[in-house]
């Protein structure tokens, strides 16, 4: 096999999403090469995202709140340091943002316009333009990458696998543009791949996002932590489009309801909180009611209203190019996969490790989501972790050492994708049980008998395997055959044994 190999005595940042351009732009005056598989701005979910972002910038509000009601929507497995240092960032990160130019919504008297989404205790989110945050932040950000003296930007760029030395340490990536692979050498490498939604038919993320930084970083001897907790945002727009548009959260923060097909509201019986209970449990009662045939719809009409083109124009645009009017009608609405609660393990600087190696965002388990993320979490804990990353990325100096040469990951073929999304849905979505997880493993299994190492396939066997051994119930992991949660909250801890077998680490 030939293939280009270009030296780079600086970070390597692999990812155009909010944590690898925060990064990016932390590691200053750290040369900084970024490659995105797409053009910047296109292809990531942090550009989709439309709730906003948390942070405690309320008078009513403080970092220990915000922090308790991540530990709480955790289930028990978020790391409280982690919880707490990212709520104690989370103003100044915000702050920062508005500063580069993300126009957030504001207050007469120059505030932040706050919205209460599900499980916060107040009103915390920073929105834009109603729905628009994750464009409008990411667009100030990008401005000012471009711009950036430190940092180059390679596009149309798609990871193939990690650069290693003799001893293990990671010293660049494979990758492959226009058909041709290129070893990309570098001091330090910063995963912020995004996360797995690509995996799942029905998905609110991009469906080029395939967890194939994960998979590189398994095979890499990274730890990975809880893949089996896989997020479902509640309301997806359910007019079969895939990616399945995001109907945000945020208009149920602002009073919209869900009811069935009979007018009636489910989640009242549900929880106390109703439609603003955490996500996993509005996801199995809409689950719940489409499963038995009543059908699920967010009700607006009330609470939005005439208002909706200008209060959540995203939203908007998307029931009309289903030909729907929210005005008039409930929007019919279904789970999707949103989110990847696990990840590749980092400390709080988003060391993974293995030496030189570094991840922040989706890709990585910085300990601050557990279970269940928190609501408008996501983006924060990007800005946040994804600048500590490039800072701490920033001052590791090693020597361009020589790497051991490996064939880069396996792709898969489109069918065997999609075969592979349709089982994931089916056997590892919002409710699962041994023999859906034990049909996915033999697909998987057969899938890599003519597929060989694909980080897809790599990932999802992650994810399903760690589902398979979780026998309980805990946030978002449900199991219909142990629906109860364990008496102690356990961490998820695996490697990759001999390319493929998982272990529990030590």
């Amino acid at each position: 096999m030939t293939m280009d190999a270009l030296d780079f005595d600086g970070v390597l940042v692999i990812g155009g999403g909010l944590a690898g351009l925060s990064a990016a732009l932390a590691a200053a005056p750290r040369r900084v090469r970024v490659l995105s598989p797409v053009a910047l701005g296109e292809g990531c979910s942090s550009a989709w995202a439309q709730g906003g972002i948390a942070a405690a910038l309320a008078d009513d509000d403080t970092p220990d709140l915000h922090a308790a009601d991540t530990l709480a929507a955790g289930a028990g497995l978020v790391n409280p340091a982690r919880a707490a240092l990212l709520a104690a960032e989370g103003p100044g990160a915000v702050q920062r943002l508005a500063g580069l130019g993300a126009p957030f919504d504001r207050t007469p008297d120059g505030g932040f316009v706050l919205s209460r989404e599900a499980a916060h205790g107040r009103a915390r989110v920073a929105r834009v333009g109603g729905d628009q945050a994750g464009r409008a932040v990411m667009a100030a950000v990008i401005a000012h990458v471009r711009q950036a003296a430190h940092i180059e930007v390679l596009e149309g760029v798609r990871l193939r696998g990690l650069l290693q030395d003799t001893g293990g340490a990671a010293v660049g990536a494979l990758t492959e543009r226009d058909g041709v692979i290129t070893a990309f050498r570098a001091a330090a490498v910063i995963l912020a791949t995004g996360g797995v939604g690509g995996l799942y038919a029905e998905t609110t993320t991009p469906a080029a996002l395939l967890g194939e930084g994960l998979a590189a970083a398994a095979l890499a001897g990274a730890v990975i932590a809880d893949p089996e907790f896989v997020q479902f945002h509640p309301t997806a727009l359910d007019v079969g489009r895939d990616p399945a548009p995001l109907v945000t959260e945020a208009l149920r923060g602002d009073g919209a309801h869900l009811i069935n097909t009979a007018g009636h509201r489910f989640l009242l019986a549900q929880h106390p909180d109703a439609e603003l209970a955490p996500r996993d449990i509005v996801a199995r009662a809409i689950y719940a009611e489409r499963a038995a045939g009543r059908g699920a719809f967010l009700d607006a009409r009330e609470a939005v209203g005439a208002h909706f083109p200008e209060a959540f124009p995203t939203v908007f645009a998307a029931c009309r190019a289903a030909g729907l009017d929210p005005r008039i009608t409930p929007i019919p609405v279904a789970p999707a996969c949103h989110y990847h609660m696990g990840g590749v393990r980092t400390d709080a600087d988003g060391a993974t490790g293995v030496p030189g190696l570094f991840a922040a965002g989706e890709c990585a388990s910085s300990g601050v989501h557990g279970a269940n993320r928190l609501a408008s979490n996501s983006l924060l804990e990007a800005a946040v972790f994804g600048a500590r990353a490039g800072r701490a990325a920033a001052r590791h100096s090693a020597p361009l050492r020589p790497w051991l040469r490996t064939p880069p990951l396996a792709l898969l073929s489109a069918p065997d994708l999609q075969r592979l999304r349709k089982a994931m849905s089916r056997d590892a979505g919002v409710v699962r049980n041994a023999a859906g997880l034990t049909r996915l493993l033999s697909l998987l299994d057969h899938l890599g008998d003519g597929s060989g190492q694909s980080g897809p396939l790599i990932a999802a066997r992650l994810i399903a395997q760690c589902a398979f051994d979780r026998r309980e119930s805990r946030g978002a992991h449900f199991r219909a055959d142990h629906p109860v949660a364990g008496p102690e909250a356990r961490q998820t801890l695996v490697r990759l044994e001999a390319g493929s077998l998982c272990r529990r680490a030590a």
